[in-house]
């Protein structure tokens, strides 16, 4: 597979996410080409801090997505609190308040699937630790759609549920550790550390 096959990652996380973006974002170079756009459920009336947090870790840029914005190469877009994350046909972003997913707003699910619908075998799903089935179905619509799944190792997660969910609905998808995420990622790109 070429670097030029791949066009986007999505991933999405709950209950120990953190922990595991805290491993792959930072270890990923600043030429890294693709965008990477995140789900992580957080309360719905505090301010997202994820974007603070990470950004003094990680070489690429990192930030909260912004409705109608462009999406660029090597940037990392966190849904806001309360909010759903898609990517629309134009490989613009847009936030949507529709009802909550599995009483998830931003929902994993949502993004994945919107994301698979414009990227399809050029995405790259992946599923960290969390506590629900969020993720589950959107990463089954990426492989559909010929894209490829990751799912965070059970064993290695702070809270199995959602890796679980995702392995059972898609059992093809590959099984790693955050360490090994991330340079599976650098490997499909062929960039370097």
């Amino acid at each position: 597979m070429t670097r030029d096959r791949w066009e986007a990652v999505v991933m999405g996380g709950s209950a120990g996410s953190l922990e595991a973006l805290t491993a792959i974002l930072p270890d990923l170079p600043e030429n890294f080409p693709l965008p990477i756009l995140a789900v992580v459920h957080l309360p719905a009336d505090k301010k997202s801090m994820l974007p603070e947090v990470l950004r003094c870790k990680c070489r690429l840029r990192v930030c909260e997505a912004q409705d109608k914005e462009p999406i660029q190469p090597g940037t990392v877009y966190f849904a806001p609190p309360d909010y759903h994350l898609l990517v629309e046909c134009d490989r613009h972003i847009a936030l949507s308040y529709d009802e909550p997913l599995r009483f998830s707003r931003p929902s994993i699910d949502v993004l994945f699937e919107s994301a698979a619908d414009v990227y399809g075998e050029s995405l790259v799903g992946v599923v960290l630790s969390g506590a629900n089935s969020d993720g589950a179905n959107g990463l089954a619509t990426v492989l559909a759609g010929g894209g490829v799944g990751v799912v965070q190792s059970p064993g290695q997660a702070y809270s199995t549920a959602m890796p679980l969910a995702a392995l059972e609905k898609c059992p093809t998808a590959e099984v790693m550790v955050p360490g090994e995420i991330a340079g599976y990622l650098k490997g499909l790109c062929n960039c370097d550390r």
